[in-house]
């Protein structure tokens, strides 16, 4: 018997809660279904993203940029607009936090612009009396990380200054600083003296930093060896010394699925065979190497496990020495993460190893990405490799594999 309407259970069931019905008489389905996630999906992937929020308008200057460079939306997706806009504002309005936000933007993203680097140069000669070598390392880095000199003529006297104040106060902090200079080759001879010297050495002794203090120590050191011949101040004793870079470079080892080398490797092992070369071999004083040969006098090249792959460090150690007639040809991959975006300029750390491998004597050969990229597959790429090669007058037997 069909029950009257309006009467105690009568109605249809409600859905369970956390459903979506469309209709009257239409089924229902649990909002975290399967679905309903791929319907929003679509309906997400087919929708415009919404715009960023307009940054109010009340905030000027430094407020505002501030505001925007804090932002993790403009992080990811930088306004090119904006931010150059700073170099339009007067450095009263800025302060020394906005500063640092574009300095460590810049750094991260690799963006050499020279107006709002010759911004940050100009406020740092502008407010150096109110800046201490904490906040004055974080304004350097990208200027050594993009290799980019300003040219505001009181950077470095006033740099100088700042190190001649603070060197004592704050150690990792002067470190920080000589290593953006070193990648600039503008090293001061008085900084240099104090860190090198046996009171500086000891402070660091036992602190939590001690390690990666000595690491960057070695490197201003090797630095001195090899770009400052005229400096006859105080040196790192032997026994602190250690390797400079033991492993790969992080953006290197995030980036290696990415990479050209093991298409490269494997030109390379079809065209000379194994024997013929060493892949990520570390050179004294530390230096890596993506690919390494070892070649006569008369450009044959030879089986790199019958020869001692390194050249000797330092220099000009043993002057009177034989010299080996071997030569050493370092292949040194160029992808396209190693140089500053939008540009042909190579980043700091990079432009240091191979200025400091060649004065070492390493004959270099670059492979830049641009070329790497035009090669379809593994025969262009050998054929490519040949040519490299054989431009450098190198010969060697009939091909492996």
């Amino acid at each position: 018997m069909r029950r009257p309407r309006g009467e105690p259970g009568s109605r249809a069931p409600r859905p369970t809660e956390g459903a979506t019905c469309a209709g009257p008489g239409e089924s229902c389905f649990p909002s975290d279904g399967p679905l309903m996630c791929a319907l929003e999906q679509e309906r997400r992937f087919r929708l415009p993203p919404k715009p960023p929020p307009p940054l109010p308008s009340i905030l000027r200057g430094g407020q505002r940029l501030e505001a925007a460079l804090s932002c993790p939306r403009f992080q990811r997706r930088p306004q090119q607009h904006l931010i150059r806009s700073l170099a339009e504002a007067s450095p009263e309005e800025l302060t020394p936090h906005v500063m640092v936000l574009l300095a460590q933007h810049l750094a991260r993203h690799r963006l050499r612009e020279p107006q709002l680097l010759e911004a940050i140069a100009h406020f740092l000669v502008v407010q150096e009396a109110q800046l201490n070598s904490k906040v004055v390392q974080k304004l350097v880095l990208p200027f050594g990380r993009l290799n980019y000199v300003p040219l505001e003529q009181q950077f470095m006297p006033c740099l100088e200054r700042i190190l001649a104040r603070e060197a004592g106060v704050a150690p990792l902090a002067t470190v920080n600083i000589l290593m953006s200079l070193c990648q600039l080759q503008c090293l001061p001879f008085q900084a240099l003296h104090f860190v090198f010297s046996p009171g500086f050495i000891n402070h660091i002794s036992g602190t939590p930093h001690a390690l990666i203090v000595r690491r960057y120590l070695s490197l201003l050191d090797t630095a001195v060896e090899l770009e400052l011949p005229g400096y006859r101040g105080a040196r790192l004793p032997r026994r602190q010394q250690v390797p400079i870079f033991p492993q790969p470079l992080i953006t290197d080892r995030a980036r290696c699925k990415y990479s050209h080398k093991d298409i490269v490797a494997e030109g390379l092992r079809q065209l000379l065979g194994e024997e013929k070369y060493r892949q990520d071999l570390t050179v004294p004083p530390g230096y890596s190497t993506d690919f390494l040969l070892c070649v006569s006098s008369c450009g044959s090249v030879l089986p790199v496990r019958a020869q001692d792959p390194f050249l000797p460090y330092p220099p000009r150690s043993c002057p009177h020495a034989t010299r080996d007639p071997a030569q050493r040809v370092v292949l040194m991959l160029r992808e396209r993460w190693h140089f500053c975006r939008d540009g042909r300029v190579l980043l700091g750390s990079r432009a240091l190893r191979e200025r400091h491998l060649g004065l070492m004597g390493y004959q270099l050969l670059p492979l830049p990405f641009e070329e790497l990229e035009s090669q379809r597959g593994l025969p262009q790429l050998k054929s490519y490799l040949r040519q490299k090669l054989q431009a450098l007058g190198l010969r060697w037997g009939p091909e492996g594999g």
